[in-house]
């Protein structure tokens, strides 16, 4: 694809974004997280992922960045040129492996406003909420530019974000061929870390940012739940019950479709927010109302389970997820501690769906989306799945990255 002349792209790297996901702290903002999701064993991811994008653009669109882990880095990983306009100022002293340091919201904020003055047509941002409220901030209520988020977060619910950091470079190369792409104002939300942290969900709109948009290729916005149909949970539960087999390993991602089943099962204490470990019981123990009869009332092994927690399983469980509403993620937004090489030693026949038919009917047949940080995997995950919609009931439904 040839771009227009004068194509001109921008690039900022948040590169801390994400940095709690693999250790369960359901988000990156600020310095003390940081310096507990380094000390649980957190690695930064956000510079590999920009560089992901940058590596597919055209040969022919300028980019211009940043110094450092907030963009040259990237670049310099993805081999491609760009020109450095901004040097970033913010603190470099105690940061992990791979960032340089940490970066802070205003090092965002004075990046991006260079990269505009710099006259970049297109900014990218890699990070997630966090860093789109900080892109939002710097362009004020009526932005000159239209972006798009390379999704590196923990937590992305704002409709800005690339479905992939190969699909940003997909709108990314588009949007400079003058193909294809509709702009659209697109809206900007966050949640309170430390309310998820705490097990509350609590989510503001903060304002909207011009982004263009392929189909498909873009997410939408995360749209409440009012949970699953009084009964649904029980059917959901004893299919999965039935699918683990008494005594066997469970684990259940995040969600309020997987913490009613979580309740069904027995195991009222399970995390709304986090990745949790139960053991079914055996299947003679469970009295009436509890998952059908299949098993008894399951235990919590782990609460808000890290990737290194789970690296250490003796065996490997069965996982059971739900897509997020109205975007359809199953892998890779909030749900990071389930790494590639989880993902891997349990296949296809360990990995449960679940998914009211509702929830199904309101993708109005949007694939359910993979993100898993390894885009092999997420071709080999792609395909038509088996979603468990209740009790002896499902349908075949396609996953794609």
């Amino acid at each position: 694809m040839t771009s227009a002349p004068g194509a001109r792209i921008g690039l900022v790297v948040n590169p801390v974004a994400g940095l709690g996901g693999l250790v369960g702290l359901k988000g990156s903002d600020g310095a003390e997280v940081q310096r507990r999701a380094l000390a649980l064993g957190a690695r930064p991811q956000a510079v590999a992922r920009a560089a992901l994008t940058i590596g597919q653009l055209p040969p022919d669109v300028e980019l211009i960045t940043v110094d450092g882990p907030m963009g040259a880095a990237a670049a310099r990983a993805a081999g491609r040129p760009a020109r450095v306009v901004h040097h970033s100022t913010g603190p470099r002293a105690a940061g992990a492996p791979g960032t340089g340091g940490p970066s802070t919201a205003a090092d965002t904020r004075a990046a991006v406003r260079a990269l505009v003055a710099a006259g970049a047509g297109l900014l990218l941002f890699c990070g997630g909420d966090g860093t789109a409220r900080d892109v939002l901030d710097a362009l004020g209520p009526e932005p000159r530019v239209p972006v798009l988020g390379i999704p590196a977060g923990v937590k992305m619910h704002s409709a800005v974000f690339a479905v992939h950091p190969r699909a940003a470079a997909e709108v990314a190369a588009a949007w400079a061929a003058g193909r294809g792409v509709r702009l659209t104002a697109a809206e900007v939300v966050d949640r309170d870390e430390a309310a998820l942290r705490a097990g509350r969900v609590s989510a503001r709109l903060y304002g909207r940012l011009t982004v263009p948009v392929l189909p498909a290729r873009v997410q939408q916005r995360k749209t409440g739940s009012s949970g699953p149909d009084p009964g649904t949970p029980a059917g959901l539960a004893a299919e999965v019950a039935e699918r683990v087999g008494p005594g066997g390993l469970l684990l259940l991602g995040p969600g309020s479709t997987t913490y009613a089943v979580a309740t069904a099962l027995g195991a009222p204490g399970a995390s709304l927010t986090g990745v949790d470990l139960l053991r079914l019981g055996p299947a003679s123990a469970l009295g009436p109302g509890h998952a059908d009869g299949l098993a008894t009332a399951a235990r919590l092994l782990i609460r808000d389970a890290r990737a290194d927690q789970l690296r250490a399983l003796p065996t490997t469980p069965c996982i059971a997820l739900s897509p997020i509403g109205g975007q359809g993620f199953l892998l890779g937004r909030g749900n990071q501690q389930l790494t590639p090489e989880l993902l891997r030693a349990a296949g296809r026949e360990r990995l449960l769906v679940l998914a009211t038919e509702a929830k199904l009917a309101a993708l109005a047949g949007r694939p359910l989306l993979l993100d898993t940080g390894d885009p092999d995997l997420d071709d080999a995950l792609s395909g038509h799945v088996r979603v468990i919609t209740g009790r002896r009931s499902g349908a075949v439904y396609r996953l794609s990255a």
